[in-house]
């Protein structure tokens, strides 16, 4: 079912979303399972027998009502025990497909998908390095390699997604500032620190005297562009070399650190925060907002009334 391509809507719908609107293979790839997985549970609802998904028309989808949404959404959570974020993405799948159906592609006359409430979420706090361990990391890979202090230092300054890092090409580091091609092919630019700046004077003059043929800021053994997996080998080498424990740690951990780092010590607003970690959404951008217990423990003290006793 996954890379089932024989529903002529579904796959109408997904060249515009790339074509028009950008999206990635990955985003791509799981509106289409979300989509065909509903289907396939309309299909065997209504006793209906396919060998391919060619039976889901236009006529089809008029019939299908906001409750077999609902049904869908319970066979999901009761049946395949999908996490309530799991069943929010095929919430989104869902509307987003219909929304096109009717302001798009003008097929329907309305859309119920409008009505399909989201479970509630649970709040998360994202795991991700303290400021000790992130010196720790920096340290470890400065007395082991250039090129892999460089990745580190652009990871825990700019906090960039791994896939944006791997992409880095030369041109794409100017004076003050790095142009990043990130999610839907949106270009934004992150201001470098003096840290990443140095780590980079360090880094191009080795780079440039690599006799390769691409562009990549980053090259491995083999002369070529290096690759997302050898750069979270990277990471996961120099965080044990460090001696901090790797579990549940990864690349975009490296990320959430900065992000992090940045909203506590560096009163980012989160508007800012949002535009450097290239969200669309605040939403998003609001789990790297929590606080640790020191900072409730100071907002408590900071009461005027705090040492107002005998």
């Amino acid at each position: 079912m996954q890379a089932d391509k024989t529903c002529p809507l579904v796959e109408q719908y997904l060249a515009y979303l790339v074509t028009i609107k950008g999206r990635s293979k990955n985003t791509v790839f799981e509106y289409r399972l979300d989509l065909l997985q509903f289907f396939r549970f309309l299909a065997v609802s209504r006793n209906i027998e396919y060998l391919d998904f060619r039976f889901i028309n236009i006529e089809f989808v008029r019939s299908i009502q906001l409750g077999d949404m609902y049904a869908f959404l319970a066979y999901c959570q009761e049946e395949l025990n999908s996490s309530a974020g799991t069943r929010a993405r095929k919430i989104i799948s869902i509307r987003q497909f219909w929304k096109y159906l009717k302001t798009k592609a003008h097929l329907i006359d309305n859309n119920i998908a409008e009505e399909l409430e989201t479970p509630k979420l649970p709040k998360r706090i994202v795991r991700c390095l303290t400021l000790e361990e992130s010196v720790r990391l920096l340290i470890a890979s400065a007395s082991s390699s250039v090129r892999d202090n460089c990745i580190i230092t652009i990871f825990l300054n700019c906090a960039l997604r791994l896939s944006e890092l791997a992409a880095l090409n030369i041109d794409q580091i100017e004076a003050d500032i790095i142009s990043v091609v990130g999610k839907g092919n949106k270009e934004r630019k992150i201001y470098m620190t003096p840290a990443v700046k140095q780590a980079l004077i360090k880094w191009l003059p080795i780079r440039k005297t690599l006799s390769v043929n691409t562009d990549a800021l980053f090259i491995s053994r083999n002369k070529s562009r290096l690759t997302a997996r050898s750069i979270q080998n990277v990471v996961k080498k120099h965080i044990v070399a460090a001696g901090i424990n790797p579990k549940g740690l990864s690349t975009h951990k490296l990320r959430h650190t900065a992000a992090t780092l940045m909203y506590k010590y560096g009163r980012v607003d989160i508007r800012s925060l949002q535009q450097i970690l290239g969200h669309e959404s605040i939403a998003t951008t609001e789990i790297y907002t929590h606080v640790d217990d020191s900072q409730l423990q100071a907002a408590v003290n900071a009461n005027p009334l705090a040492m107002m006793f005998n």
